[in-house]
């Protein structure tokens, strides 16, 4: 590792870099010494391991302890300024400040409180530290557990750390604030165009069952509705029919809701029937060009049965609708897909805790019903355009992931000193004697001595 810093840097452990070791590192009390039958709405605050994420803190969800069982627990107390750090949990080892204007209190067991020495770190550099890729491979070296990955307060103690001089280590998080900003900015950006593109696919949809998609086409006022059509509706088997016990695995699927998704039918392999409780139902069978609709829950669940997905059993949740030759499949789905159908759906369906749809909801949604010509062009036309929206939101996925990466690209160039080689060449006197990171651990030395601190002992492995 100290191959990888610049000169001027020392390496240390965690331990090296504080007064007292036992006092400013410390992890919470066992499980047995605060009890969650101990929370209470008011008194003292308790941070657990959700207030805490990387470089984040979360005041949300605070619990409290009586100031009388806070007095109790000191060993294990925070204030603002310190650094908390997790070691239970996936990921491991997420650390941030706690900020100034949250109130002094106590941690819970599956944390680690990090009371900084001034002379030695500042303490946004520390923090920044401990969420780079140089800290978490070292926590991730001696997790323990599977199911929970955990590590205790002595590998937390015995984390290297590269060390810059103070003045450098300021101009380090502050290089960091800048960057770190513009990422975080960029990535709010990104994580915004999944909700815009929705918007634009519901657009498309109202447009394209409203008659407004292909502005060249004959106008056509006409409202029918579907009953006029002809379409036939057919309801899932009742409960009695189909029981859970039916199901295997790796059968022929059920297509219930949960099953239908954006137009696209995707079975589990979990809920599936056996080739004779098929045959049972053979009347619910799915058959090519079918179109499956939810009934139960979130409205607007919808998707064309295509060849090869054939043989599957329409479930008690969901609703078959045959089509003839006055509607396009596809364009059925659009209608009952669009804005206008769920809002109608929503309405007029039956149920308190959760929606129902019924035959006759369904019979009476009006549609503009164009030719079938013009049908095939109106699927044309927002398969187009969903396949554009499609190939955007691909596009900003894979942007994210790049940003996701780029946080722990950033801190890993910090703490191998590239973010400020320039700046150590134009400030040699900031680095160097007094002022160096090794005089820094020459001073907290000195004050440990002085004040009778001792370092902890750690077993030979």
């Amino acid at each position: 590792m100290s191959d990888l810093m610049p000169k001027e840097w020392i390496l240390g452990k965690a331990s090296d870099f504080v007064v007292s070791p036992q006092n400013d590192i410390v992890d919470g009390p066992f499980g047995s010494n605060l009890k969650a039958s101990e929370y209470q709405l008011s008194g003292t605050p308790i941070i657990r391991l959700q207030n805490i994420k990387r470089l984040r803190f979360i005041n949300k969800n605070i619990k409290y302890v009586s100031n009388e069982k806070a007095i109790e627990l000191s060993r294990h107390s925070y204030k603002k300024g310190d650094i908390v750090i997790t070691k239970l949990g996936d990921p491991l080892g997420l650390a941030c400040i706690i900020p100034e204007n949250f109130r002094d209190g106590v941690i819970v067991a599956d944390l680690v409180r990090l009371r900084i020495n001034d002379l030695a770190f500042d303490k946004q550099y520390l923090t920044y530290l401990l969420n780079s890729p140089l800290v978490i491979s070292q926590l991730n070296k001696h997790i323990k557990g599977t199911t929970r990955p955990r590590i205790n307060l002595g590998i937390i103690r015995d984390l290297n750390l590269p060390i810059a001089s103070i003045s450098e280590q300021k101009v380090i998080a502050e290089k960091l604030d800048t960057l770190l900003a513009q990422v975080d900015s960029t990535k709010a950006r990104l994580e915004q165009i999944p909700q815009i593109l929705k918007r634009f696919r519901q657009a498309v949809l109202a447009a394209a069952v409203n008659g407004n998609l292909n502005k060249n086409a004959k106008p056509n006022t006409k409202v029918r509705t579907l009953q006029d059509v002809g379409i036939i509706i057919k309801t899932g088997p009742f409960g009695s029919a189909l029981h859970k016990s039916d199901y295997i695995s790796n059968g022929i699927p059920v297509i219930n809701p949960m099953h239908i998704n954006d137009g696209i039918i995707s079975p589990s392999l979990s809920m599936t029937i056996s080739d004779k409780k098929y045959a049972e139902l053979s009347s619910w069978s799915l058959q090519d060009g079918d179109v499956i609709v939810g009934r139960r829950g979130e409205m607007g669940r919808a998707a064309v049965v295509n060849i090869g997905q054939s043989k599957m059993l329409c479930g008690t949740g969901s609703m078959i609708l045959r089509t003839n030759s006055n509607i396009n499949s596809k364009y059925l789905e659009l209608i009952l897909r669009s804005p206008i159908a769920i809002s109608y759906f929503n309405k007029e369906a039956v149920g308190s805790t959760m929606v129902n749809l019924n035959q006759k909801v369904i019979n009476s949604l009006e549609v503009y019903l164009p030719n079938i010509e013009e049908q095939h062009e109106i699927v044309r036309r927002v398969e187009q355009l969903f396949a554009y929206a499609d190939t955007i939101e691909k596009q900003v996925n894979n942007a994210l992931t790049r940003v996701n990466s780029l946080t722990q690209s950033i801190l890993a160039k910090a703490f191998r000193g590239e973010l400020t080689a320039q700046w150590r060449a134009e400030n040699p006197e900031l680095i160097s004697g007094e002022n160096s990171a090794a005089a820094l651990l020459e001073k907290i030395k000195a004050e440990r001595a002085a004040s009778g601190g001792k370092k902890t002992s750690r077993k030979k492995a």
